[in-house]
């Protein structure tokens, strides 16, 4: 079974081709800069497995037009990966939101796609961009089940206690609105590989994932299921980010509103992509490595000081969660910063030395594969673990789809 996992933003769209025999990826790519009008023009990169890269400028008018031209190339007699459209069995859309509604991953109908909808306002860059991906491709797959996989599902098993805000319950009872969590395909998949790389037995274990990366959360992973988890109602909520402020006092936005002269718009953008490690270093950067490079390089205070705030706020994160799970088995990093930073997971972990965490500085030199952290005394297991959201949301569709042939 051939599954194209596809990954629709408001201005991008990201997808991967892989064969579910062996589950190997036969291709993958991005488009960028979809419906701008800047006269830059879209960006295509197309990545075969096995071959060259290869990059194209485009005219991208909107998410049809770059769905066509990656059917155009999966079927290039010299670039593609598959001879026709007969081969793909099936499509997992990644959706960000899905509120209430979808607690595991669905086959797309109309009722789906409505309850999509409906959710937008939660999501509103997101969810309209997979509806529309979703569309699209109906109109190119004629026929092709279609699975939606839900950021938020994996956090529905979150209990009242976790996911309320403390504010009046009618809000939550009118419009919803309480902590939802993301990035859940990528916890669950990492849990899941965890427990078996680390030998634990998963529906009998406490686990704290991170996922740090842009952007970033922190799950605490009990027997299994997600008990709680760092972002809230948005992605804005929780860790430090690449560009997002995380937690702060809400009289911040009143502040800047009634004494800066700031709209509400304004704040929120400031928040989302003016923030993190970007807006604690002056504007230096949101990579982590070009922090990290300028600390080590230049002895720079900014860039020290944004480093330094991204770890310690991880680090309250997974002791809290150690709290609130009254225990915890092993520490688990994953994502971009989590695979391939050794030098934030050694200092992130020094704070949680009380937990009896002991790290191997030998084995923590490590970047994108599965690695024990930890030494063999540390009473806390501590572990890299790449995560592959993409495998995740095709495993979800196959399933879903040899269960409808069932």
């Amino acid at each position: 079974m051939k599954i194209l996992v596809v990954n629709c933003g408001s201005s991008s769209l990201k997808y991967q081709l892989i064969d579910m025999d062996g589950e190997k990826k036969l291709a993958s790519g991005i488009f960028d800069r979809i419906g701008e009008s800047t006269g830059a023009g879209g960006k295509h990169v197309y990545k075969p497995t096995g071959k060259e890269k290869v990059e194209d400028i485009v005219d991208i008018k909107n998410h049809a037009v770059a769905v066509e031209l990656l059917i155009k190339t999966l079927t290039d007699p010299n670039i593609g990966v598959i001879k026709s459209l007969d081969e793909i069995d099936a499509l997992g859309h990644r959706i960000v939101h899905g509120g209430e509604y979808f607690s595991h991953s669905v086959l797309i109908d109309e009722d789906v796609k409505k309850k999509i909808k409906e959710v937008s306002p939660l999501a509103p860059l997101h969810n309209p961009a997979h509806l529309m991906g979703i569309e699209t491709c109906e109109k190119l797959f004629p026929g092709v089940p279609q699975v939606a996989v839900f950021d938020t599902a994996f956090h529905q098993t979150m209990p009242q206690k976790a996911f309320l805000f403390a504010i009046p319950y009618e809000y939550y009872k009118k419009y919803k609105i309480r902590r939802y969590g993301f990035h859940g395909t990528s916890h669950d998949y990492v849990s899941k590989r965890a427990a078996e790389f680390l030998g634990l037995d998963l529906y009998n274990s406490k686990l704290i994932i991170c996922h740090l990366g842009s952007g970033a959360s922190v799950t605490a992973v009990r027997d299994g299921v997600s008990v709680d988890t760092s972002m809230g109602l948005t992605p804005l909520d929780g860790l430090a980010m690449g560009t997002r402020s995380g937690n702060i006092d809400p009289s911040v936005i009143e502040y800047l509103v009634k004494n800066v002269g700031m709209s509400i718009d304004e704040v929120m953008n400031v928040l989302n992509k003016k923030s993190g490690l970007y807006g604690i270093s002056d504007g230096m950067s949101s990579d982590f490595r070009d922090l990290e490079s300028e600390e080590a390089d230049n002895r720079n205070e900014a860039a020290h000081l944004a480093i330094s705030i991204f770890c310690y706020r991880v680090a309250k994160y997974i002791g809290s969660y150690a709290a609130a799970m009254n225990g915890v088995d092993a520490i688990v990093f994953t994502a971009g910063i989590g695979e391939n930073n050794p030098m934030a997971r050694a200092r992130i972990l020094k704070y949680l030395e009380f937990l009896g965490v002991k790290v191997d500085d030998k084995a923590n030199n490590v970047m994108g594969e599965d690695r024990i952290i930890s030494t063999p005394d540390s009473k806390v297991l501590a572990a890299a673990i790449p995560t592959n959201e993409e495998i995740a949301i095709a495993r979800d569709t196959k399933e879903i789809v040899e269960d409808l042939k069932n």
